[in-house]
């Protein structure tokens, strides 16, 4: 059975800002779909630093809320890791839309608080095992279709609903959607095993990033810089790397449509 036939997790996070390294988990959701249905499992974090405006405007968290209600950072992010790892334990793919920003985000948060990696966890040499990304698959597969490539967009042309949008556990059911539904349009994308799918999408994501790249020193932006890690950066290296900055929502060239807050990021996070 093609993989897109078979049980599927979607992962999501909305965050403080736009920047993996610097931004900090406010809201997460692990959403589960499989033959018996739709398991969510959701999570609302105090980050202990103030939400940005910009960002609560985004997803609907306050900061007054996240510190009354939200459970220790330290703890949301240990669970999520473990949730993760566990679902690639099982053999079941890990769904995350722009899966760049969610994953180094995540692992920024591990070493921040001092928590085993995702590497650490005890599954693979690079911490994850496949990991599904529509927004990567999709602007591989129909590279020259014009338009915004947001969550929101994409859910438009694959005819998904999503009536809550920068709602982490809306988000992920909504990506795992429109990836069945990218597999479903495009059949060598479903006759791919996720493990072939997810070693194609490095060398996707490289591409983009270097021919992002270089259109933006083109405009001008002569040190523009685009990672071309996926799923995961690097994280600076410790401990001769300066301590993390506070997040803050400052534009930069991390891809994407322009009406996203994260650069570079059409969906998920703020």
């Amino acid at each position: 059975m093609a993989w897109h036939a078979e049980p599927l997790v979607g992962f999501d996070l909305e965050t403080t800002g736009t920047e993996p390294l610097e931004a900090r988990i406010v809201t997460a959701a692990i959403v589960e779909v499989g033959t018996r249905g739709v398991a969510r499992r959701t999570w609302l974090a105090d980050p202990g630093v103030p939400i940005p405006p910009q960002a609560s405007a985004i997803h609907g968290i306050s900061s007054e809320r996240a510190a009354a209600e939200g459970r220790p950072a330290r703890e949301v992010a240990d669970e999520i890791a473990e949730a993760l790892t566990g679902c690639w334990r099982r053999g079941v793919p890990v769904v995350a839309y722009n899966a760049a920003f969610d994953l180094t985000l995540l692992s920024a948060e591990l070493r921040r608080h001092g928590l085993p990696s995702l590497a650490e966890r005890g599954y693979a040499t690079a911490g994850t095992g496949p990991v599904i990304d529509p927004y990567t698959i999709d602007r591989a597969v129909d590279r020259y279709r014009k338009g915004k490539r947001t969550l929101e967009a994409v859910c438009a042309e694959y005819g998904i609903r999503l009536d809550d949008a920068h709602e982490a556990g809306a988000d992920a059911l909504a990506a795992v959607r429109v990836a069945r539904a990218i597999a479903g349009r495009h059949k060598a994308v479903a006759a791919m095993t996720p493990a072939e799918l997810h070693e194609r999408q490095i060398h996707w994501y490289a591409q983009w990033a270097t021919d992002f790249q270089r259109f933006l020193r083109r405009k001008g932006d002569a040190g523009a810089v685009v990672d071309p890690s996926w799923p995961l950066r690097a994280l600076p290296t410790s401990p001769a790397a300066p301590p993390l900055p506070e997040p803050g929502l400052r534009p930069g060239p991390r891809v994407s449509d322009s009406a996203g807050l994260r650069p570079g990021a059409p969906a998920g996070g703020v």
